[in-house]
C-alpha cells in the first residue's frame, strides 16, 4: 500500500473505522522500517504551538530532517500517573492543561489520529511493570504544542506514555530501554519536558541565572559524552541540579530519550537556549 494514501487515509479519520488487526494489516504492508532516530524536545511555553519564533522553526527544521513516522510516541512531563499508562483511544482529545494564556491558543486543536495497535503493542514489550491502556486522557501540551509546528497536518497517528511519579530515575531509564523495538518499527519516540524548569524562579526576561547556565552546561557535557549515570543521579550533581530540577517531571522524558542511545549512535543538539532566568530549551537529536 502506499505510504502517502495512507496517511491520507489516516487523516480523513478512517482510522477510527479500522479495527486493530486491519491496522496492523496496514502497518505490515507499509514494510520493515529503518531505526528511527529519537528525540528530546525542550517545549518551554505551550504559545510555542501558535507561535513563529527561534524554538517553533529550530523543531521544523529538525521535523524535515526526519523520516516519516509510521507513529509517534511522546513521553510529556504533563502526564504523570501512579502506574504506567499508554494512551489507547482512536482519536485523543487535545487537552489545554494551562491557564492565562490567550485564547487563540486554548482553540487550538491537534486532531491526530490516535495509535491504538501501537499502544498494544508498546504494552506488550514492556516488561518491567504491567502497562495500562487508557482511553480518557488524551495528548496534552507538552506532546501536541511541539507536534503542531513539527507536523502541522496532524495525519500521524500519536499517542503517549505516562510517567510513574512513584518511581525513582533509574526506574524510568530501565523502563525506556524496553521501548527500543519501537524504533525500528517507524515509531518516533519524543521525550517532551526541559533540562532546566524551576518555574517557581521564573523571570520575565531572556537573561538566565548563573545555576540554571551552569546546570544546563553540566548535563550537556554529560549527554555529549555519553555519560548517563550521573544524569540518572542528578541529586548528587551540586546546588545547580536541586535548584534546575526542583521536581523531576520536566526532567525524566529527557532520561527516557538518552536511554534509547545505542552504541556509537550520533546525537546532536538544537535550540540550546537558555531563559526566563530558570528554563532551558536545550533539545537534542539521537540518530
Amino acid at each position: 500500500m502506499d505510504r502517502r494514501l495512507f496517511l491520507t487515509q489516516l487523516s480523513l479519520g478512517s482510522i477510527a473505522m479500522m479495527t486493530l488487526s486491519s491496522f496492523r494489516n496496514e502497518m505490515d504492508a507499509l514494510g520493515a522500517s529503518d531505526k528511527m532516530p529519537v528525540l528530546f524536545i525542550g517545549h518551554g511555553s505551550p504559545m510555542n504551538a501558535i507561535e513563529n519564533n527561534e524554538f517553533s522553526q529550530a523543531w521544523k527544521t529538525v521535523a524535515k530532517q526526519l523520516p516519516v513516522p509510521k507513529a509517534i510516541l511522546c513521553v510529556s512531563a504533563h502526564w504523570e500517573t501512579k502506574g504506567t499508562k499508554v494512551t489507547g483511544m482512536k482519536m485523543p482529545k487535545t487537552i489545554h492543561d494551562f491557564g492565562g494564556f490567550p485564547q487563540e491558543l486554548f482553540n487550538k486543536q491537534y486532531p491526530a489520529p490516535g495509535a491504538p495497535e501501537m499502544a498494544a503493542e508498546t504494552k506488550s514489550l514492556i516488561k518491567k511493570t504491567n502497562v495500562e491502556v487508557d482511553m480518557e486522557w488524551g495528548l496534552d501540551h507538552g506532546t501536541w504544542s511541539v507536534l503542531a509546528p513539527m507536523f502541522p497536518e496532524a495525519t500521524i497517528p500519536v499517542y503517549q506514555i505516562s510517567l510513574d511519579y512513584s518511581q525513582p530515575p533509574q526506574y524510568h531509564y530501565e523502563l525506556a530501554k524496553e521501548l527500543a523495538a519501537l524504533r525500528r518499527k517507524g515509531v518516533l519516540i519524543i521525550g517532551s519536558g526541559n533540562i532546566v524548569h524551576n518555574l517557581g524562579m521564573m523571570q520575565w526576561t531572556d537573561k538566565a541565572f548563573d545555576w540554571a547556565i551552569e546546570f544546563d552546561s553540566i548535563a550537556a557535557k554529560l549527554i555529549e559524552e555519553g555519560n548517563h549515570k550521573p544524569l540518572i543521579n542528578y541529586k548528587d550533581l551540586g546546588k545547580s541540579a536541586s535548584l534546575a530540577i526542583p521536581s523531576n517531571e520536566h526532567y525524566l522524558p529527557m532520561l527516557y530519550s538518552l536511554a534509547l542511545q545505542e552504541k556509537n549512535e550520533s546525537l546532536s543538539f538544537f535550540a540550546a537556549k537558555n531563559l526566563m532566568g530558570s528554563i532551558s530549551m536545550r533539545s537534542f537529536k539521537i540518530g
